[in-house]
């Protein structure tokens, strides 16, 4: 293990500073998006990221024992918890499962969660279509369903085991076999959306939405993959995801244009977009902190089910990582950057939104990612 208990603390102790910073600037019945132009941007609870700050306080209390993050968890939970009934939405899973999962996690207070988790399972299994096997994720299309979705899954798996109701866990299964089969390219490389025919279950187009082309690899795409596929195996035992977690892990670990620091660009293929991309003229070194975010934690929990030099491998990958955005230019100076913790994130370059800014699910990710490394330490 290359990181010390020492460094984990100083940067969980960081993240308890700055979130705290990050609290003061939240409007009571909001949640906290980004920060741009030294201007706090938050959201409604119905947008996507709503689940990722008081996942981030939940964890950060469950490494300091600090009451007041769980207070301002709750407080949080509490404007969160009507999105249960949301069934517009793929996303019921970084909404309520890194919020009130965590909440259940820590606290063991399934009269409180419970009936929110399952309600927001039963909201989310709505947008399952038997046909196409998958479940839809936003609407308009024809019926797409984009890599981001396999990041939903476990709050299905872990609704089945709430539940005691198996419904939960074989959709999950089942969309975790169609996005094998159909998102994803010889050299396991992912599309980021596929749009489905409903009647018949067919492809009709295999597409981009937030990466420089259709057939490039956007990174967080790729990130959401592998966690994904690892998270799947841990749920399910089933090698068929292991491996094809460590084949999107080499895809990712191995491509030419990784940066030596281990964060990736917003694109796979960005610094090689040709002279008449779009993307070309200002966007080809733009690099992605969530994606970095979200890589660390996924190669630590998949070092735990590998051995020998594949897992030291995934590890030393993951530590690099963790070092890097745990430093300049990554890491940002308590009571700076709006309170929250990482810079250079990046949300969606074709929209034109969220470029080079912190990003509330970087954080969180980051977050969870030295929490596995400080559990990892201690045995």
């Amino acid at each position: 293990m290359r990181l010390s208990q020492e460094f984990i603390n100083a940067q969980l102790d960081n993240a308890v500073a700055q979130i705290k910073v990050l609290a003061d600037r939240v409007p009571a019945d909001k949640m906290p998006r980004t920060f741009q132009g030294d201007t706090s941007v938050s959201s409604d609870t119905e947008w996507w990221t709503s689940g990722f700050y008081p996942g981030s306080l939940l964890y950060l209390y469950e490494y300091s024992g600090d009451e007041e993050l769980l207070r301002l968890a709750k407080d949080k939970l509490t404007i969160l918890e009507k999105e249960k009934h949301n069934k517009g939405t793929h996303d019921l899973g970084f909404m309520l499962y890194c919020s009130f999962g965590n909440a259940l996690r820590l606290t063991g207070d399934t009269a409180a969660y419970k009936e929110i988790l399952l309600t927001g399972a039963e909201s989310l299994i709505t947008r399952y279509n038997p046909t196409v096997k998958a479940i839809r994720s936003w609407e308009g299309w024809t019926y797409p369903v984009i890599i981001d979705n396999m990041m939903n899954l476990e709050f299905l798996t872990q609704a089945s085991k709430l539940s005691g109701d198996a419904k939960y866990r074989d959709i999950a299964v089942i969309h975790a076999n169609t996005t094998i089969q159909n998102h994803y390219r010889p050299d396991y490389s992912s599309y980021h959306v596929i749009d489905y025919n409903p009647e018949d279950g067919s492809i009709v187009a295999k597409k981009t939405a937030q990466g420089a082309y259709d057939e490039s690899a956007w990174a967080r795409g790729q990130a959401w993959g592998l966690y994904g596929y690892v998270m799947m195996y841990r749920e399910t035992g089933d090698e068929t995801y292991l491996d094809f977690a460590k084949k999107i892990a080499s895809f990712i670990l191995n491509h030419p244009n990784m940066p030596e620091d281990g964060v990736p660009y917003w694109d796979f293929n960005a610094p090689d977009l040709p002279a008449d991309s779009p993307y070309a003229a200002d966007h080809t070194s733009n690099r992605d902190a969530s994606t970095a975010s979200i890589l660390a934690s996924a190669l630590i929990e998949l070092s735990t089910h590998t051995d020998g030099e594949e897992s030291a491998n995934y590890l030393s990958k993951a530590e690099h990582t963790l070092k890097s955005l745990s430093a300049e230019p990554y890491k940002a100076a308590i009571g700076t950057n709006g309170g929250f913790i990482l810079k250079h994130s990046v949300g969606s370059i074709p929209h034109g939104g969220e470029i080079d800014v912190p990003l509330t699910y970087a954080d969180y990710y980051y977050i969870e990612a030295l929490m596995r490394y400080k559990k990892l330490l201690e045995g």
